[in-house]
């Protein structure tokens, strides 16, 4: 035992017992317990933005001028988040984001003895997941910052001054789908990293 404590010396790795096996166990269950808890944080975020955006309504009294010698009428107008098709296509995109996230979930308590090819599998739709979400949550984002500001180039009126909470709403939702895309980021580099050292 005080040659190998020595060979060890001479070759520049600590010789302290049990070190080293102590990191390989430790390292897996860690990565494993942070992968599933990432996983549930994005099933709970993408099913949030979903419903916040899904439930997302609100109707004004909007002022009609028919004739400069009439005064305005006021009429009930709505705005709601499937008037929108980006907003419909963040919808969908975050409910998929959500079943995917909880069956991954499931996947992920599964032994991870003998399936590194399952590994990689879900490696890839966590890119395309990642993918979709940055599609949704930039067209999303590009909606409400026309909602916000308008487009005096195209005549495009901002709106968000009179619907102010559908808008408060809408970028809520936004906000949290985002925070899903770097949870989705973290996990893929946890997975590269994970089939690295399984690799090597």
């Amino acid at each position: 035992m005080m040659e190998a404590q020595m060979k060890a010396n001479v070759e520049g790795t600590p010789s302290t017992p049990g070190r080293e096996s102590a990191v390989k166990v430790a390292n897996p269950r860690s990565v494993r317990s942070s992968d599933f808890l990432l996983r549930l944080l994005a099933v709970l975020t993408t099913l949030t933005a979903a419903i916040v955006m899904g439930i997302d309504k609100e109707t004004q009294m909007i002022p009609f001028s028919f004739s400069p010698n009439m005064p305005p009428l006021e009429f009930p107008v709505p705005a709601k988040w499937h008037y929108v098709s980006a907003l419909k296509f963040f919808v969908v995109v975050n409910a998929i984001a959500c079943a995917y996230s909880g069956l991954s979930l499931l996947l992920s308590m599964v032994p991870k003895a003998g399936k590194g090819s399952l590994e990689l599998g879900i490696l890839l739709l966590d890119l395309i997941i990642l993918v979709l979400l940055s599609t949704a949550a930039g067209a999303a984002s590009a909606v409400a910052v026309l909602a916000a500001n308008g487009n005096s180039h195209v005549n495009w009126h901002k709106i968000c001054h009179i619907y102010t909470k559908f808008c408060r709403q809408a970028g809520a939702a936004i906000a949290v789908s985002i925070l899903t895309m770097f949870v989705f980021i973290v996990v893929i580099l946890l997975s590269v990293w994970n089939l690295r050292r399984r690799s090597g």
